[in-house]
């Protein structure tokens, strides 16, 4: 299995085990995702879930750019990968534990949970602008962190450190690697100690100012990005990657 859940003292742990693909978010991977948040939700053993990848290299890559490429994949619906909070619904907290690399829909991934723990090596990009693909998703971002920080993130593609992503509010803590697991598993017992109608009313009220807010958000970003994945460049990029080669951009 590509994704494996697991709940180890009231705290579920959703892994992404494609180590070999840097945890990249293939189809399987996608559809596993969903089914383990939307199990998380209905699993009263769990009250607290741990989003996390395998291996010590990647969080995820994000979009598996070669299955792209193959399948010519233009303009992703909202939940071509599932989003907590936008496209699942979940009451409980959801933490990432951000073990490598979260590039790209791992960016998004990460972004949509309540919490990050992050490892001392691990980055952070929104890459989509180096592959020629979109990032409507990233609407919240200035919301999450200052908004020429969003900026630099959205049009440089260039990824960010952990301890730079907790400077600007993306990452609430920065752990050595061997205690990411540790760290992780202490902050969600902790938060799944409390009395739970308390927790799940204060995830509502961090977004409640923004929530109307965000719909808006959202189907503008939607609108804005759709050329760009209907463009030659959002194919470019993805078959570039897979060629093994230097992409060509067009504009267009």
């Amino acid at each position: 299995m590509s994704v494996t859940y697991e709940v180890v003292r009231r705290v579920a742990w959703l892994t992404i085990d494609r180590p070999e693909a840097r945890n990249a978010l293939s189809a399987e991977v996608r559809r596993l995702l969903t089914e383990g948040f939307e199990g998380f939700a209905a699993d009263d053993s769990a009250a607290v879930l741990v989003l996390t990848g395998a291996g010590d290299k990647a969080f995820c890559a994000g979009g598996d750019l070669r299955e792209m490429a193959d399948t010519g994949l233009t303009v992703p619906p909202p939940d071509f990968v599932p989003q907590p909070g936008r496209t699942v619904e979940i009451g409980k907290p959801v933490i990432a534990a951000v073990n490598g690399i979260a590039y790209g829909g791992g960016f998004l991934l990460a972004q949509q949970c309540d919490l990050v723990v992050a490892a001392e090596h691990a980055r952070f990009a929104v890459s989509e602008a180096k592959v020629g693909r979109g990032a409507p998703w990233a609407a919240p971002l200035s919301w999450l962190v200052p908004p020429r920080i969003a900026m630099q993130l959205l049009v440089t593609g260039d990824p960010i450190s952990a301890e730079r992503a907790r400077e600007v509010g993306l990452v609430n803590e920065v752990v050595p690697a061997a205690d990411l697991h540790d760290a992780a598993q202490a902050l969600a017992e902790r938060i799944a100690a409390n009395a739970p109608l308390s927790v799940a009313a204060a995830k509502q009220t961090v977004r409640l100012m923004a929530g109307h807010r965000f719909a808006e958000a959202y189907a503008e970003a939607e609108a804005l990005w759709e050329p760009v994945y209907l463009s030659a460049d959002a194919q470019e990029g993805p078959a570039a990657f897979r060629d093994k080669r230097a992409p060509v951009w067009q504009g267009r």
